[in-house]
């Protein structure tokens, strides 16, 4: 359990340097301080400083993949793997964090994908890999940042984004439930940053065992 809540801790902590991140990205370049103190306010939080404890910072940049940690007081920082989702305008639409698993488990790696709070929950979240049967995902919660789905990926799913050019991601926008959206992430540059998501959190000291 206490994997778990560092998982999750993690994972929202990410999640909330994302936000400011697709704020970002949708205002002028001359504005994007006070776009990121807009974000942090929209989350019910002051700005954040970067080197603050619990602050998210980008510690590497592979290609189209981003490896952003979660700051600690002991500079053993946890990472996880990001890309920023847009459309075919440009428009920052989702955000895929992906993150290593222990192993010996059915999922070799995990992902939390991040959809506006317009999309339709009942449609899923669909994931194909360079063409392959789309894979389907339930929502599991809304917040403020957007809506959430936790996705799992096998072994062999690895492999194909290990090997892939491309991975669709697919939602279903509430007030078009006919329609689709469909967002491309580039596997460029996914196994190095991948490679560096486990060797970076297999130095992390082991978790304390639950106190009885």
């Amino acid at each position: 359990m206490t994997q778990l809540r560092l998982t999750l801790a993690l994972t929202l902590g990410l999640a909330v340097a994302g936000f400011a991140a697709l704020a970002q990205e949708t205002a002028a370049p001359t504005e994007a301080p006070a776009a990121d103190a807009a974000a942090d306010l929209a989350m019910g939080q002051p700005a954040q400083d970067p080197n603050a404890i619990g602050a998210t910072y980008s510690k590497a940049v592979f290609d189209a993949w981003d490896l952003r940690c979660v700051r600690t007081e002991t500079g053993q920082d946890p990472c996880q793997l990001y890309q920023l989702l847009k459309d075919g305008q440009g428009t920052s639409v989702a955000e895929f964090n992906l993150f290593d698993l222990p192993e010996g488990g059915e999922a070799a790696a995990g992902a939390t994908v991040i959809a506006p709070l317009e999309t339709q929950l009942t449609a899923g979240l669909r994931i194909a890999i360079d063409g392959a049967e789309p894979k389907v995902y339930p929502f599991t919660f809304c917040a403020r940042i957007g809506c959430v789905a936790r996705v799992g990926f096998t072994a062999a799913e690895m492999d194909l984004l290990r090997k892939g050019e491309k991975a669709i991601v697919t939602i279903v926008p509430a007030v078009a439930p006919d329609q689709q959206v469909v967002l491309e992430a580039s596997l460029k540059g996914f196994t190095a940053g991948f490679d560096a998501v486990k060797a970076n959190n297999a130095a992390l000291p082991a978790p304390e065992a639950p106190k009885q």
